[in-house]
Formats: structure tokens, sequence, C-alpha cells
């Protein structure tokens, strides 16, 4: 920020005259010191001592910044600076009080008042303009600081979300090729089904992989393809309902979120003919006001867990509280397992990221 460049400095140098002289005329410096000054010979030389020691710090501005900006020179720095233009003001000082005199016929020894009050007002002013310059300084390093701590932390998140996304079971992949596989030997007409719904499955994921939030409506339309797949490795054993309000569908949730908790459902319980697995998706409104899609599935456990690893609940929640800063809920009451994720209105989290 270039302090003395500002674009008022002018208004500001003839207030602060302004400001000054009544203050002298209010306190009688002049009868005081026995100086009988007109009142424009005395407005006249604060308000050129005021913009010739502004002027000082500006015309000096450019050798300030060509100091070395290390840290730990700022008040180095800073204080070069200060006494620079202090100089500078002085030197001026003495010129306008000397030309002042010649110009009004002054006697030398009349001097010695107005030298060492213009001079004690000169440095004065300085120290009052270089003060704001450095509260002005520290404001901008503080800014640009802030900055890039933001910088770092989003480029921090973003980091730690492509590496969450990055988690989507693989299983599902080689789970999906072994029923392809199989569908294949037995020459199954499922298999063209199965191979077409298998590639929109896929390339809904690519095409939103990048995605920090995408349409629920979008995420419904992937589920379709998906629920077949399912059911070609589950045949008789799943089931999945969809009771969806449309109004929803223009609010967002994060990619695959749906997948991930089936997924996560299937993974957990038993799913079998004589033991369906149902998995209800559903919308609420909670009381205050925020909508959530609910994924509901009854309780079977296995026996024979697999290792749960970072993959599932917790990688979901993990992306929701790096881009909305909200969580999931989680319920168990002992025959069903319910988990519902917040379902976000775009302009709300407009306002809300980054």
């Amino acid at each position: 920020m270039l302090f003395f460049n500002h674009r008022y400095r002018y208004w500001f140098i003839a207030g602060l005259s302004l400001y000054t002289y009544a203050s002298t005329e209010f306190c009688n410096v002049y009868h005081y010191f026995q100086m009988p000054v007109h009142w424009y010979t005395a407005l006249g030389s604060i308000a050129v001592i005021t913009l010739a020691t502004w002027e000082a710090g500006r015309w000096l501005q450019p050798w300030f910044q060509q100091l070395p900006k290390a840290e730990d020179r700022n008040l180095r720095n800073l204080l070069l600076y200060f006494l620079a233009c202090g100089a500078a003001s002085a030197a001026v000082t003495v010129g306008v009080v000397l030309a002042f005199d010649g110009f009004f016929h002054h006697e030398p020894l009349s001097l010695y008042n107005p030298l060492k009050l213009t001079l004690t007002y000169a440095l004065l002013i300085n120290l009052l303009f270089h003060l704001l310059h450095a509260v002005a300084f520290f404001m901008e390093r503080y800014k640009n600081k802030q900055l890039e701590a933001e910088e770092l932390l989003r480029m921090h998140t973003q980091a730690q979300l492509q590496s969450i996304k990055s988690q989507v079971n693989p299983h599902f992949l080689f789970n999906n090729l072994n029923v392809l596989s199989a569908l294949v030997m037995k020459q199954s007409a499922d298999a063209n089904h199965f191979i077409e719904a298998f590639s929109k499955v896929y390339q809904y994921i690519l095409r939103n992989q990048d995605r920090e939030l995408i349409e629920l409506k979008h995420e419904l339309d992937f589920l379709e393809p998906y629920t077949f797949l399912l059911q070609q490795r589950f045949p008789h054993s799943l089931q999945l309902h969809l009771q969806i309000d449309p109004k929803y569908y223009g609010q967002q949730v994060v990619p695959v979120a749906l997948q991930m908790l089936v997924e996560n459902a299937i993974k957990h319980n038993i799913a079998a003919p004589d033991q369906p697995l149902r998995i209800d998706i559903g919308t609420e409104s909670t009381d205050d006001e925020n909508d959530c899609l609910v994924i509901t599935n009854n309780l079977q456990p296995k026996l024979n867990k697999a290792a749960s690893g970072n993959v599932g609940l917790a990688n979901i929640d993990q992306r929701y509280t790096l881009i909305t800063g909200t969580h999931i809920t989680i319920d168990n009451n002992g025959t069903h397992f319910t988990v519902r994720i917040p379902l976000i209105q775009v302009n709300t989290y407009a306002g809300t990221h980054r």
C-alpha cells in the first residue's frame, strides 16, 4: 500500500492545517511566545510545512520500497524512512521560516521562537504521518499473511479432498468385473445391459470426480444403472426403495455419496434371498429448516466383518466437513441403521464456500 499516495491526501493536509491553526489560536500560542504574526502568515506557514512534510514522505517512498524486505528488517526500514523524512521536513521548515521572515521583513532576532515552534510542529507531524504509515504498512502485511494462510489452507483442503476421493471403494470395480465375467461365460442376455450400466456408472464417476458438489437429481440418475449392477451381484437379495420429493432435486450433495452409503450397508450386512437387505432412500426437513437425505437399512450384521479402513462413513463425513463445514448424522436403534447427509442449497453454499 502506498500510504503517502493516498488519493485524499490533500484534503487531509488541508483539514489538518486548519485544525492546527485553530488549536494555536485557541491556546494563544502566538501571544504567549510574543510572535505578532498575521493569521494568514501563521496558517500559510502551517499549511506549507504540513504539505512539505507529507510530500517528503511521498518523494522518499520509492527509496523506502527498494530496501530489503526481510521480515526482521521491517522495523529498521520504517525507522530509516522516518528519520530521512524528518531530516527533509526539518530542512524545508527552516527554509519556510526564512522565506516568510524575508517576505515580511522581520528582524533576525525574532526567528528563535518561530524556528523552535515550527521545527517542533514539523517533527511531530512527521511522527504522526509515519505512525499512520506504519499502521497501514503492518495492516497490509497482516492481510497478505492472512491471504497466504487462506491459500495454503485451501490447497491443503483440496489435497485432503482429492486424497479422500481417491479412497472410493476399489472393490466395486473388481466385484462388478467378476459379475460381468460370469455373465459373459454364461452367455447371458444381461451381459450387454450390464456393460452399458457399468459404463454409465464409471462415466459418471470420472466426469464428476473433481466436483465438490452435485445436484441430487444427477446423483439419483446415476443410482439407476448402479442399482442394476447391484441386483446382478445380489439377485433377489437386495431391495432399494427411493422416495424423494422432486422439490429437493435442485439441492446438492457430494458426488457418489449414495453409492458409498449403499456400499457401506452391503459391506456390513448380510444380503441373501432368505434375508434380503432393504435400503430406503428418502428426504426430510429438520426443525431448523435444514433439509437432509436419509438412507436407512435393516440391520443384519455379518459375522465376519471386513476391515473398514478409511472408506465409508468417515470418508463422506470428511468430504462434507472439508467442503461445507457440516457433518453427517448416524443413528443405530438396534434394528435399523440410518445416515442423514445434508442437502446443500446452492446460494447458501456459495456464500460460505471459500
